[in-house]
Order: C-alpha cells, then structure tokens, then sequence
C-alpha cells in the first residue's frame, strides 16, 4: 500500500541519517554494523507493514465495538456445525485474523472442551497479521501484477485447509456433536470512537511489543551470527560467517522444495521465534530495505 510504501521510504531516510551520524561521529564499525544492517534492518522492515495491519485491526475493532460479533457467530452456526463446531468458535477464529495469540486465548469462553481443543487447532489456519509482511514480500517478489489476487488467494487457501482438517478432526479425534448454541446477542450501538481507538491501540501495541522485543532480540542474534565466524573474527563476507555455515549445513533438506538458498533456509527457521522475523532476517542478510527485498531474492 502507498502508506507502508512512504513510511518505508522514511524508514530508509532515518537509517541514512543514522548511518550519516554514526560515521560522522567515527563509531566502532561493529557498533555502526550492529545499529544500522542489524536493528534498523530487522526492525524497520517489519515495520514498514504496519499501516496495513492497523487497517485490519482498526476493522475488526468496529465490528466488536458494535456487537456485530455475536450476531455472526449465531449467523454461522449453521454452517459451522457441518464440520464440528459450534456457532460460538467463529469469533476467536475471526481475531486469529488479527493475532492467532488472544484467538486461543478467547476459546476460554466456550464451554465444551471438544470444541475449544479443536477450535485451537484451527486457529493458526486463519493468516494472522503477522503473516502480511511474509505474504506481502513474496507476492511483489513472484506475482508482481497479481498481489492483491494472490494474497486473497494465500487468505482463501488458509480457510480452505482449515476446513478439510475441521472434517478430518470430526470424523478421528473429535468425534461428536459440538454443545447447542447459547449465546446473548447484545443491542446494536454506534461504535464509539474512544473505544475503537482502545481495541486498536490494545491490539497494535501487541504488535509493536514483539516488533521491539522478539524481532529485535532475533535481528541482533542474526546479526551476530552473520558477522563472525567460528573464531569470533569479523568476516568479510557473509558467506563465511557462523549463520552460513549452519545454513548451508541444513540446506539440502529444504533443496527438494525449492529453496536450498542458506539465507532464505535461515530466515525459515527465525520464523519460528516470531513470523515476522522471516522478513527481517531477510532484510538483514540481503542488505536491503523491504522495497527491494523483492527483487534480490535468491
């Protein structure tokens, strides 16, 4: 979107700044490394994608604050009955759009264990916002002219593969029928503006959080493993470094799918401390910005 492109470009203006300064000031180079192609590397790229997650939460927000919430759930328990749920597991897999975190921790409300084991289950096949970032990178990389298209694909094909594991959990593990649906619906309400702003800011800050806790401890541990080598030296080049080395080690395993790259294999695996930490790795070991990130991959 045009607001993550500008507030890309700002981004990329403040790390020249920064840059500008530090050398100005004649900083240690591995101190000048550490805050320009680690920190603001990791941590900018991530977020530069956060106007459009602002808009997704800002969304959900409203239809919370109006109560329209419960009035979906009654709406889809009809449908969600054909694979084993009942009408009231839609709205924590309605805010794992948002965050898959707070959607299992909104499952405490149902009262059937069948049904809140099986809707944490199916959560994380809702594409979080954290997947934006991943999923906006690699459209603009390999579908230049269809993003939106294949984004909203990426979106579909999550629900989709949600609802096959829903039929196949039914019919093996979670065998029955979920509990009948009791739900009080509330009055519908104009959507306060502090309110919204409240559940915005709530959910944002979550985002912010990790942006500035869990990426920013995986981009220095990036950082540092792509800067030495066993000896502790700084490397040259990267591809002589502690983190190429453990890439190129693990590699051939990811070779049949596609990606035997070291850089795009460690990237997979800092995902695991946080999804958008794929994109900042990415960003650290590419030495570039998200905008280029695209067209530099392997």
């Amino acid at each position: 979107s045009r607001l993550s492109d500008l507030l890309s470009l700002g981004i990329d203006a403040l790390t020249d700044i920064c840059d500008r300064g530090l050398t100005a000031y004649g900083i240690n180079p591995i101190v000048h490394s550490l805050i320009i192609d680690g920190i603001f590397a990791g941590v900018g790229s991530v977020l530069s994608f956060l106007p459009i997650i602002v808009t997704l939460f800002f969304f959900l927000s409203i239809l919370e604050d109006t109560g329209y919430m419960a009035r979906v759930a009654f709406v889809m328990d009809k449908l969600l009955r054909k694979i084993g749920l009942s009408g009231r597991s839609f709205v924590p897999m309605l805010i794992g759009f948002g965050c898959s975190v707070p959607a299992i921790m909104a499952t405490r409300t149902l009262s059937s264990d069948r049904d809140r084991k099986m809707t944490i289950l199916l959560t994380p096949y809702m594409s979080c916002s954290a997947k934006i970032p991943i999923y906006a990178v690699f459209t603009a990389a390999f579908f230049t002219k269809y993003r939106a298209l294949v984004m909203i694909g990426l979106y579909a094909t999550g629900i989709l593969l949600g609802i096959i594991v829903a039929l196949i959990l039914k019919r093996t593990a979670f065998r029955g029928e979920p509990v009948p649906f009791v739900m009080e619906l509330p009055n519908y309400r104009m959507p306060s503006p502090k309110s919204v702003f409240l559940l915005l800011w709530e959910k944002a800050r979550d985002f912010l959080q990790r942006a500035f806790t869990v990426i920013f401890i995986a981009t220095i541990i990036i950082w540092f493993l792509q800067s030495f080598d066993t000896r502790l030296n700084v490397v040259d080049d990267s591809a002589d470094s502690l983190l190429a080395m453990i890439g190129k080690f693990i590699a051939p395993i990811f070779k049949p799918l596609g990606f035997g790259d070291w850089r795009a294999v460690t990237a997979l695996i800092s995902g695991f401390t946080a999804k958008e930490a794929v994109v900042s790795t990415l960003s650290v070991l590419m030495n570039t910005g998200t905008a280029q990130l695209g067209s530099v991959l392997p």
